[in-house]
């Protein structure tokens, strides 16, 4: 019940200023208007610049636009863009032309698949300078990288709306077309007002974020959980920047902003954050690294260690976290754990992490995936290898373990050499029966029939050639490992019986992991361990075909130059002659490397 009344002192007119900054304009925000640089723009590590305010004036009205008729405007569309107004015919524009990162509506667009006209509708600012320069490929008749980056994708162009983070969600709420198409929101225009860098988040979204995981049938990790981060990131913002323009150069396409650029700037970024200490968000710490370790495997500059100090922050930052754990944390550790045991069976060095207990390590889904899936044994970052990985762990300690023995022996420790020995002798020979016992999970209700993945009722499954490609995945790297215990830890002449079976083996499973389409981003790894002791014609011919298609599909530095190495192994082989081997040739590959001067990271 109201007991008394008042009346309400009159509105105040709003008075919008018109002296803001351009990126505040842009967004309809309010500006503090401080110079040089508002809060803004200072939050977001952005230029700020201020455009003169021009004076109001009325413009009148001609009396001939109102004759316009509901056919002419179905006729001709309006567009602006580059500061100036362009027209296009409504018939050139679809529905299907304007597209978003968060509207499952535009799957497999990309404004790399739009002529320059078509361009100038996602971007307000300037075309002018060309975002990317496509140039021939000598070695595919005159293909254009977009045909291939295009070819190669493969999935869709982001995740749904409802697998996305709530805050990137109202973020980046789904446009809808003008009827007349005269306002349309540049598409990742929420990340940056620049057309290069949303063009940068584009690929990152449409082609590199698909080439490195396994299992996306609900959406992609990296776009479900690490880009929203980006956008109160800057670290994380460059390091997607640099990852993308990275991979981008290798294949070909010049881009305004180079990746050391970006690389230099997350760097900085990230070094700021970790002065603050307490204050900072630990996830976004674990995400800035673990990007800035996925463009320090592409780029492979020479013989670096980087990546193994990378590696050491993350694990640092995972063991004084006390935060719960999201599904971000949880992702980025497996991500961790991944190129943990990669980085120790590349360099020769032990791993940073425990070695997981059998059976700890679940199949990490992407958000929002069904319970039952053909696809629920899948991990996101490992495939059907998850089970194997406890095991990989063990063997990527074991180089290290018998450089002990070795400089224990030379420093006349016999005890100690001894107890060496002994925890040598006991892992590795677990380590060979574990290899020899282990198979991949499948899914429930799938069996294998005549090569064939099948359901229990015997027809067809729809995720047909990604689980066969899967699975081939993961038997290679499970004949691989045993190609690394014979050879480098064992030191077996790589013309004998069992090395030669694995070897084969494996490279049969990395030839139909490429020849089934389906993920290749962890299959160099296997792929060159048993390339380097391909000694048959057939093996080698293998081995090429495998490398051909995986480079064709991912595009990333490391891979070229192992194709390199192991041309080069190849070569001294075969001077080398079978009689002529000695136990110390174990790692041919090393040596090239070596001579090479560059580290390769396999992964």
């Amino acid at each position: 019940m109201l007991l008394y009344t008042k009346l309400a002192p009159p509105k105040v007119p709003k008075r919008r200023s018109r002296a803001g900054c351009t990126f505040c304009k842009e967004k309809k925000k309010k500006c503090d208007e401080k110079r040089p640089q508002c809060a803004r723009c200072a939050e977001k590590d952005l230029e700020c610049t201020y455009e003169v305010a021009k004076p109001r004036q009325r413009r009148k009205r001609d009396p001939s636009q109102a004759k316009l008729t509901l056919n002419h405007q179905q006729e001709r569309g309006r567009v602006f863009g580059s500061g100036q107004r362009r027209e296009l015919a409504v018939g050139d524009v679809s529905e299907a032309d304007c597209f978003s990162p968060i509207d499952s509506r535009f799957d497999g667009r990309s404004p790399m698949d739009f002529s320059i006209a078509t361009d100038s509708m996602f971007s307000p600012i300037d075309h002018g300078s060309v975002v990317y320069e496509y140039d021939e490929i000598a070695d595919d008749g005159g293909h254009q990288i977009r045909d291939l980056v295009r070819r190669n994708s493969g999935g869709c162009v982001a995740s749904q709306a409802r697998s996305l983070q709530p805050d990137l969600a109202m973020i980046a709420p789904c446009p809808v077309g003008s009827p007349t198409l005269e306002f349309i929101s540049p598409s990742f225009s929420e990340f940056s007002d620049r057309p290069n860098r949303r063009a940068l988040v584009d690929h990152f979204c449409n082609v590199l974020s698909h080439l490195i995981v396994f299992r996306e049938e609900s959406g992609n990790p990296f776009q479900q959980l690490v880009l929203p981060l980006s956008y109160r990131s800057s670290p994380i913002m460059n390091a997607i920047y640099a990852l993308t323009s990275a991979h981008l150069e290798y294949r070909g396409v010049e881009t305004p902003e180079k990746s050391p650029y970006f690389h230099n700037r997350a760097i900085q970024g990230l070094t700021q954050l970790i002065e603050q200490q307490e204050r900072v968000d630990k996830t976004e710490l674990l995400a800035a690294i673990m990007l800035l370790v996925y463009y320090e495997v592409l780029v492979q500059r020479g013989r670096s260690s980087i990546v193994d100090g990378h590696l050491k922050g993350a694990l640092t930052i995972m063991s004084c976290s006390q935060e719960d754990s999201t599904p971000a944390t949880l992702f980025l550790e497996r991500a961790f754990r991944f190129y943990d045991v990669i980085t120790a069976l590349s360099l020769g060095s032990a791993p940073l992490s425990a070695a997981p207990a059998a059976g700890c390590l679940l199949p990490f889904p992407p958000l929002d995936a069904p319970a039952v899936s053909p696809l629920s044994n899948v991990d996101t970052l490992l495939g059907m290898a998850t089970t194997l990985w406890p095991i990989m762990h063990r063997l990527s300690t074991l180089l290290s373990l018998k450089a002990d023995i070795e400089k224990a022996s030379r420093e006349k420790q016999a005890s100690k050499s001894a107890v060496l020995r002994m925890e040598f002798e006991a892992t590795s020979q677990a380590i060979e029966t574990a290899l020899t016992q282990w198979e991949p999970c499948l899914p429930p209700n799938i069996v294998v029939e005549d090569g064939m993945l099948r359901s229990g009722g015997g027809e067809d499954i729809p995720e047909q050639p990604q689980l066969r490609s899967i699975v081939h995945n993961a038997l290679a790297y499970r004949h691989s490992a045993s190609v690394y215990l014979y050879r480098t830890i064992y030191g077996f002449s790589p013309h004998r019986k069992v090395v030669q079976k694995h070897a084969h083996a494996a490279l049969v499973h990395c030839s139909e992991t490429v020849a089934h389409g389906g993920p290749m981003g962890a299959l160099l790894w296997p792929l060159f361990v048993a390339a380097c002791e391909a000694v048959s014609a057939e093996d080698r011919r293998l081995a090429q075909r495998a490398f051909v298609g995986i480079d064709q599909r991912q595009g990333m530095t490391n891979i070229g130059q192992a194709w390199k190495i192991v041309e080069e192994v190849w070569n001294r082989l075969d001077d080398m002659g079978e009689g002529a081997y000695e136990a110390r040739d174990s790692d041919i590959w090393r040596k090239v490397s070596a001579d090479m001067g560059v580290n390769i990271v396999f992964g």
